[in-house]
């Protein structure tokens, strides 16, 4: 049974007051993880909107080295996982993306900021106990484009995972951490701008790495986040989503790296799958293929929310960067 919440929604000066129509699947999700859940601004022009997560397997065949993997058929989110082997599948699209099959563009949000027909989102909660508890908001677009490099489009792939994470206390947000490319930001809750209590994450054009500030964001230089520079990221007030409207909610319990949705009915195999969400790299004899200093024009598609490290020690994944729990909102690291 659904519920829904209506909350009234206004824009001033730029900032959203309020969002409508928050549904959810079963009272026992922590109200406190819907309470806080993030709002997404996409931008402007953004091509490559929210995607439904089934819809990546209708529009896919399972592939390794380019060719054929043998599966269930027909692929779905219950039986996604009977790819697993000690071979890497990537689900590549049954048709040239170079020519843009529709598929790849996603939904665009209506006014309440939803996603209609396309459940485009994953909520995974992580209970540590003691009242530590961490909720992973995952995002997916069926696309990343990867952006202009000194006239080169380089990164594209198809399929695409991004993510908030909020860590909270006894049900309080502390910490928000904020997905971008190869690592990210964490910032202290409180000084995050919001919706009421729900904090806004800024979508990078194409790519939709997390920005918990509107602008330009130059990653050139690995967790660095600055104003401007070589490879920029464009972050602005386009279209609002609200994920909690179209999503699948689960708790996660890391003993036995296992799911179990909250309600009976969502598919939860899917989220066993171990290979990538689109295409292998393709190789440098495909005409489609281009290198720049080495990065390819096509990369490889991303794996799924269950190698984003959902028992972190910290807020941030543990890649052997430095975490900042930072204080001030600006494009940097500070």
């Amino acid at each position: 049974m659904l519920s829904k919440i209506l909350i009234t929604a206004a824009v001033l000066g730029g900032v959203v007051r309020g969002v409508p129509l928050r549904e959810r699947r079963q009272a026992t999700v922590p109200q406190f993880v819907l309470d806080y859940a993030p709002l997404v601004w996409l931008h402007s022009q953004e091509a490559y909107l929210p995607s439904d997560i089934s819809a990546q397997l209708a529009n896919t065949k399972p592939e390794h080295e380019f060719v054929a993997v043998a599966g269930p058929s027909p692929l779905t989110l219950d039986n996604l996982n009977q790819l697993n082997s000690p071979n890497t599948t990537y689900l590549t699209s049954t048709v040239d993306i170079t020519t843009n099959p529709a598929f790849l563009n996603g939904v665009k949000p209506d006014a309440s900021g939803k996603t209609n027909d396309a459940v485009s989102a994953a909520i995974i909660v992580n209970d540590h106990g003691s009242g530590n508890v961490d909720a992973f908001y995952m995002y997916f677009y069926a696309f990343n484009w990867g952006g202009i490099v000194l006239g080169q489009n380089l990164g594209n792939h198809v399929g695409d995972w991004e993510h908030n994470m909020i860590r909270f206390k006894n049900g309080v947000p502390d910490l928000v951490w904020y997905s971008q490319h190869s690592n990210g930001e964490a910032f202290k809750y409180s000084i995050l701008e919001k919706n009421g209590l729900r904090p806004i994450s800024y979508s990078g054009n194409g790519s939709h790495a997390n920005y918990a500030i509107k602008g330009k964001h130059d990653h050139t230089i690995p967790n660095l986040n600055l104003p401007d520079g070589l490879i920029v990221d464009n972050t602005d007030q386009g279209t609002l989503w609200d994920p909690t409207l179209s999503t699948y909610y689960y708790a996660y319990d890391p003993a036995a790296s296992s799911f179990t949705p909250y309600d009976s009915s969502t598919p939860v195999n899917w989220l066993n799958y171990t290979g990538r969400w689109g295409d292998e790299q393709y190789p440098d004899s495909d005409k489609r293929q281009k290198k720049f200093f080495g990065q390819p024009k096509y990369a490889t598609g991303p794996t799924g929310p269950a190698d984003k490290q959902l028992n972190r020690t910290d807020v941030c994944p543990s890649n052997g960067n430095e975490c900042i729990h930072r204080g001030i909102l600006v494009p940097r690291d500070l």
